[in-house]
């Protein structure tokens, strides 16, 4: 069952976003498997971002990069909010 997660993460600014997004490219995680849909949003000092994803355990397999990415550049995703999806449209 597809799900969204919503995280609101302490001191996420745009320019850690970007160094964020640089290191996953690198590592090859860009695009990770079962990610359907992403995107950060909000203030650039305050960014938000929210994923959907086909199963927990694709989420959890990306979790294993993106932490301690995210840890090295400094920011602290705080506790995410995992909501299960109801719908799915697909656009063009």
């Amino acid at each position: 069952m597809s799900f969204v997660v919503r995280f609101t993460p302490k001191s996420m600014s745009s320019e850690k976003y970007d160094q964020v997004i640089k290191q996953l490219e690198a590592a090859g995680a860009a695009a990770p498997k079962g990610r359907i849909f992403h995107v950060a949003f909000g203030p650039k000092e305050a960014l938000r971002v929210s994923d959907i994803w086909d199963t927990q355990e694709n989420f959890d397999r990306f979790g294993q990069v993106l932490m301690p990415i995210m840890q090295e550049i400094g920011v602290d995703p705080g506790a995410p909010e995992f909501i299960e999806v109801h719908n799915l449209i697909r656009g063009t």
